[in-house]
């Protein structure tokens, strides 16, 4: 039995593994367990209930509900992190001294206890871990502009303000984890003081895209979510409604708008709510996976899906900025480069050739088998 012992604290339950922030937390604690780390999972409750299958990765998980109470929006603190406060789960903390792994700035509340304790009895600072899902006051700057409801807008901007004056307490943790360089760049220049590139956690172990020729383009991803919404909307308006190829649009609780906006398009459908396994077929069998976004921060997870399950991969630079996956892609800045890439992948097969090339340079920076080992040797 490892007597590498790791506390981690998880945003929200992370099962079941259906959308990306909780995805890499659950991959990563798989992953952990692999490397013979012995995990001790703690989850805040949001919306989702406890998960049995947890318990086969951890040595233990606890849970802690979220205080969405509205006096926490009040504070200085971002409310993401303010409606995480427990002193539960600083007591638990504290019964030991093994590293800590916080999921995200959302968990930060944790790590200003902590030092603060330390800082109070002199003690020497414990291993914590800051896993940085995003450059978050710029992510949520970018989910406002595309919120078409006016209080969720200024929440938003409110919140993004607040992450803005918020992030110096990063400076805190021994080890800033970073999903790309871009953001790691970012992390180093506001003073972190050890800042790791470690991508996103997935399941997948190696590229198993099948070479051959559909005959449509997909576009998948959470549809209730206003940067998906936004994206979907560009890709039929600028693109898809001018081209005679078909697109799919694939993903969980599209809007009405969105679906409305579709239909108006004979060579344009939407498949609400995919099972896995349904989409991992339709990733498997299009020949073009079309990926947008306007936000140039965090990785993707739905761009490693269609690149280790997918066949050619059609992307603007936002979607690829400080991956190094942009030679995996075929990266246009315009709908005219968009459309004009599309008519040549459609009509190309996807070869031995192609697979080979993918399963060489996809390497082993997106392993998360390799980057569970690199997280052990920080402990």
């Amino acid at each position: 039995m490892s007597d590498t012992h790791l506390h981690i604290v998880s945003f929200n339950v992370p099962w079941p593994a259906n959308y990306g922030g909780v995805i890499d937390v659950y991959y990563r604690v798989k992953a952990l367990h692999d490397a013979g780390v012995r995990v001790h999972l703690h989850c805040y409750t949001y919306g989702r209930p406890q998960a049995k299958e947890l318990e086969q990765w951890c040595d233990e998980v606890f849970y802690y509900r979220r205080d969405t109470k509205p006096w926490n929006l009040l504070g200085r603190r971002p409310y993401i992190t303010s409606s995480r406060h427990s002193r539960s789960l600083f007591r638990q903390l504290m019964r030991d001294d093994h590293p800590v792994l916080l999921e995200g700035l959302h968990s930060a509340f944790t790590l200003e206890q902590i030092r603060a304790y330390e800082k109070a009895r002199g003690l020497k600072p414990r291993t914590i871990l800051l896993r940085a899902h995003n450059v978050e006051h710029d992510y949520y700057s970018q989910l406002a502009k595309v919120e078409p409801r006016m209080t969720k807008r200024l929440y938003l901007r409110m919140e993004a303000r607040k992450l803005l004056r918020y992030e110096p307490v990063m400076r805190e943790a021994t080890h800033v984890l970073a999903v790309t360089q871009a953001d790691a760049n970012h992390f180093s220049e506001i003073g972190c003081k050890s800042v790791v590139l470690l991508p996103s956690s997935h399941p997948f172990d190696n590229v198993v895209a099948v070479p051959g020729k559909g005959d449509y383009a997909i576009y998948q991803g959470n549809l209730s979510v206003g940067e998906n919404i936004e994206a979907a909307r560009y890709l039929i308006t600028e693109v898809f409604s001018r081209s005679h190829h078909r697109l799919i649009l694939a993903g969980c609780n599209p809007s009405g708008d969105l679906i409305d906006l579709a239909g108006r398009y004979p060579n344009i459908s939407l498949v609400s709510n995919p099972s896995d396994e349904e989409m991992d077929s339709l990733i498997a069998n299009a020949q073009v996976n079309v990926l947008y976004t306007k936000q140039p921060t965090g990785l993707k997870l739905k761009l490693l899906h269609a690149l280790y399950c997918g066949r050619y991969c059609l992307v603007n630079p936002e979607m690829v900025a400080g991956t190094s996956l942009e030679t995996l892609c075929h990266v246009a800045d315009n709908p005219q480069a968009m459309m004009s890439l599309l008519d040549m992948l459609m009509d190309r097969p996807f070869s031995d050739e192609d697979l080979r090339f993918r399963s060489l340079h996809i390497g082993t920076l997106y392993s998360p088998s390799e980057n569970a080992r690199i997280l052990k040797g920080l402990l």
